[in-house]
């Protein structure tokens, strides 16, 4: 529960939204309402309105967003035109809550803890829910259209991440305080958010690793800058990037450092073609984890003993994940089509306490949990997709800056989704990310298309 200051930032944010929209582009305006809330708003602190989901962090800026697209700009968003085949992934989003909730209508018992059945109601909750994780990304796909859309996101991110950074060095150096002071709770344990003899920022994003991986993609984004030589406000590029290394570095998550320095490497020292392939590889590692972790192939012994040889710590946390996420799969699997559904049932717990005996954080394993192996390929298949349109896109762009932005694009979404195999960082405004990345494939292939049409 936040203080009265957190309901009121909240409930002012459709207006911050209405202000945007109406003196700024539809761009400037959707990217600021999304990305800022992600920022700026309370932690799990939610306006529970009667008959509706609880709205919060991740849900008022998306209906904000939707609702300045639609009455201020007057930009219609459609969820199925011109989709092509991707519309029945987006079906297949929208319908698997509604045949998790039929086959978990019983209750159960399990060491004096009850778990309810689910309704009909949790039916609904959940598709609304769904149809506002996926919103941002339909947004995306119809705002974010030519390379001049995608460059003002680009630009932005990397203001939005050098701003953040200012906040991001004072709780380095003053220990994580901001969310504290602000909103008058610290949203997580703040024992996770210390490493040696120092912290994480956490600013107002919930938890170090989340911060951290916000500025991996920062860093990748400025980097693709550097390669275009495009000044953000009339500062060096390569400046930026090397800033943006260093307060990574500082952030103190192995992953994200790694997933930072690999993907500057590949912008910086890589073509284009070489990044896409990267990212499809990404994208195919994902999509396929659950069946090699399932069938016992992937190596995760050999992925532990590497992080030992680096970091005893980080093999350790690693070691925790993997074991945790072993016993949610075998539950899993015991309604592996479509789920758990939601009030926890997805967990592990002891039988005789009842006790929770499993930590979730990768988003994979969440939403194999919740929703079975179909919700797994709804999800991660609409982010897969995006790289592979992008893919054929790049074969047909002759604009070397054009190439950059669409390869490094493609690139972080590869990255997005491995990250979502260890943590869960799948936020709005990264669903905005990928939406943008579809919508301006599709039109490089519509411009192609329309051109040999012409001959």
């Amino acid at each position: 529960m936040g203080n009265a200051l957190a309901y009121i930032v909240m409930a002012l944010w459709p207006l911050f939204a209405v202000y945007w929209y109406r003196t700024k582009s539809i761009q400037v305006a959707t990217i600021w309402t999304i990305l800022a809330g992600f920022m700026f708003l309370p932690v799990k602190t939610v306006i529970d309105l009667p008959m509706i989901p609880a709205m919060g962090k991740h849900s008022i800026p998306v209906v904000s967003a939707l609702l300045g697209c639609w009455l201020i700009k007057h930009k219609r968003i459609s969820y199925f035109k011109e989709l092509g085949n991707i519309k029945y992934l987006v079906l297949l989003l929208l319908t698997v809550p509604f045949i998790t909730v039929l086959l978990n209508s019983d209750s159960m018992i399990i060491g004096g803890r009850f778990l309810p059945g689910l309704t009909y109601y949790d039916g609904l909750s959940a598709v609304i829910n769904q149809f506002l994780l996926i919103t941002p990304f339909f947004i995306g796909r119809q705002v974010f259209r030519g390379y001049d859309d995608q460059l003002i996101m680009f630009k932005l991110i990397v203001v939005a991440g050098l701003f953040y950074s200012i906040l991001m060095l004072f709780e380095i150096r003053m220990s994580p305080q901001l969310h504290v002071w602000i909103y008058g709770y610290f949203p997580h344990s703040f024992g996770q958010q210390m490493r040696g003899a120092g912290f994480r920022p956490v600013v107002f994003m919930g938890h170090g690793l989340l911060v951290a991986f916000f500025t991996v993609i920062v860093l990748i984004t400025s980097s693709a800058l550097w390669k275009n030589r495009i000044k953000v406000h009339q500062l060096s590029p390569n400046l930026v990037s090397s800033y943006m290394l260093v307060v990574l570095v500082l952030c103190k998550s192995m992953a994200s450092l790694f997933y930072g320095v690999i993907g500057l490497v590949m912008v910086m020292r890589t073509k284009p073609k070489l990044q896409l392939r990267a990212a499809v590889m990404l994208v195919c590692l994902a999509m396929f984890y659950p069946t090699l972790s399932i069938m016992k192939i992937f190596p995760h012994q050999w992925v532990s003993n590497t992080a030992k040889s680096i970091s005893p710590e980080r093999a350790q946390s690693l070691n925790f994940r993997f074991e945790n996420e072993s016993m949610l799969l075998t539950r899993g699997r015991e309604r592996f089509f479509f789920g758990w559904g939601g009030w926890g049932r997805n967990r592990v717990y002891n039988k005789e306490s009842g006790r929770d005996e499993t930590v979730t954080d990768g988003r994979w394993i969440i939403t194999f949990g919740q929703f079975g192996i179909f919700g797994f390929i709804a999800e991660f298949g609409l982010l897969a997709v995006v790289v592979f349109q992008a893919n054929k896109a790049l074969e047909l762009l002759k604009s070397k800056p054009e190439q950059t932005l669409l390869a490094v694009h493609a690139l972080l979404i590869g990255i997005i989704m491995i990250d979502q195999l260890p943590n869960a960082s799948l936020a709005p405004w990264i669903w905005l990310l990928a939406g943008a990345l579809l919508g301006r494939s599709d039109t490089i292939l519509a411009e192609n298309k329309l051109n040999k049409g012409a001959f």
